[in-house]
């Protein structure tokens, strides 16, 4: 035990006497492992700021947009669409399973007094509110009764009254503008947050029909229709009911291709699970190329100190030192060497990782199974790379190491 810890102290004490040409020789390890665990905090943090805001979109909502459908081959872009219909049917026929909205979209103005804000006009029913789990925090959300009379009302999200600058229990039951009509402010929703691409705080609700008739121009066409279960494990019967009601109300055979798309939240995880997969697949071959070369710049350097030290390796052997003595003591080196690297890399990457956190408001997250596999792999490179130089070290003559100059 005492040997091998004098071994180590003299390892150790050979690295710092070339303290800079240690630090340089470790660079590769260094850049290697810093990439490796920026990529994958950057990644791990986005991935779970997606799970969170695929929960905050709903686990068991089915989302309902047109397709594209073909005629001969040839694609008949303006010819699939979706309708109140469509969505009126899908209730009828969901026996109080499903949960049913149509949504159609558009920015819209907005003005109250002298403040302007251009916000998305969305038109729904009610049932949107319980789908998004939308709850309200002054007044209430329309009624069917103002779906079917057309009515100006208007549900604003958490942020519209701050963009009009007004505190939102003064907006209650006062008139806003939007595109030039009066509707009246009737509820305002609690915070929700930014899901995915949606920003329901900053979205204005109307009822669909107000939206379509007089808000929109007279336009026809949903942009989507929600639907949504109990549970996710209804969504599978869910599915089954949408495309048969949807086949049907667009009279498409048995067989042909539908004119709408049904995707759940579900799926767009799975996809952008899959893309991160492949972006750090990817960003970890080109980390493990700067790791190769950075283990080939410290088997080179090692192999230098061999030669620099030959001298020094004869007079060891001279005094009782044995080759196994000898080679462990160059493998503690190469050894000590990139795990400091390694070490060094994940400081490095640490604190990278964070400043792009800050500076441009991703996500971040340090996985400790990183951390520990980025200081494995270092080790097991420095190990790797200093075999050779080790044995070269102890399979030198002491006679000729003496004499050498």
């Amino acid at each position: 035990m005492k040997l091998a810890l004098e071994i180590i102290a003299v390892a150790l004490a050979a690295i710092r006497a070339n303290a800079l040409r240690s630090f340089l020789t470790t660079l590769g390890i260094i850049i290697g492992v810093s990439a490796v665990i920026t990529m994958v905090a950057l990644g791990e943090g986005a991935q779970q700021s997606v799970e969170e805001q695929i929960q905050r979109m709903g686990t068991n909502v089915l989302t309902i947009r047109p397709g594209q459908s073909t005629f001969g081959g040839v694609s008949r872009e303006g010819t699939q669409r979706l309708t109140v219909d469509d969505a009126t049917a899908l209730k009828a026929a969901s026996g109080g399973v499903m949960q049913v909205a149509p949504e159609v979209s558009s920015r819209s103005q907005l003005s109250y007094l002298r403040w302007n804000s251009n916000n998305t006009a969305v038109g729904t029913w009610p049932e949107y509110f319980d789908i998004y789990d939308h709850e309200i925090t002054h007044g209430r959300v329309f009624n069917e009764g103002e779906v079917q009379g057309r009515r100006r009302v208007a549900v604003l999200g958490y942020s519209v009254p701050e963009q009009l600058s007004t505190p939102p229990e003064l907006l209650i039951g006062k008139t806003i503008q939007m595109s030039g009509q009066p509707f009246e402010v009737i509820g305002i929703l609690a915070e929700k947050g930014e899901a995915a691409w949606i920003r329901p705080d900053e979205q204005v609700f109307v009822p669909v029909s107000t939206a379509m008739y007089r808000l929109f121009g007279g336009r026809d066409r949903l942009s989507s229709i929600y639907v949504a279960t109990a549970t996710p494990e209804d969504l599978d019967f869910a599915y089954g009911e949408i495309d048969r009601v949807l086949r049907r109300e667009h009279r498409i055979r048995p067989g042909d291709d539908a004119d709408f798309n049904i995707r759940n939240s579900a799926d767009l995880l799975s996809t952008f699970n899959e893309t991160n997969q492949t972006f750090t697949y990817l960003l970890a071959g080109i980390a493990a190329v700067s790791l190769l070369v950075g283990g080939i710049g410290i088997m080179n350097i090692m192999l230098v100190s061999v030669t620099e030290r030959t001298r020094e390796v004869g007079v060891r052997k001279a005094l009782g030192a044995t080759r196994k003595a000898i080679m462990f003591q160059f493998l503690i080196e190469a050894l000590v060497l990139c795990f400091l690297g390694g070490v060094m890399g994940v400081l490095g990457g640490y604190g990278a990782s964070r400043i792009m956190s800050s500076a441009m408001g991703w996500d971040s997250v340090v996985a400790p199974e990183a951390v520990v596999a980025a200081l494995v792999f270092s080790a097991g490179i420095g190990l790797f790379f200093g075999i050779w130089p080790a044995q070269r070290a102890a399979k030198l003559d002491p006679i000729d190491a003496l004499r050498y100059e």
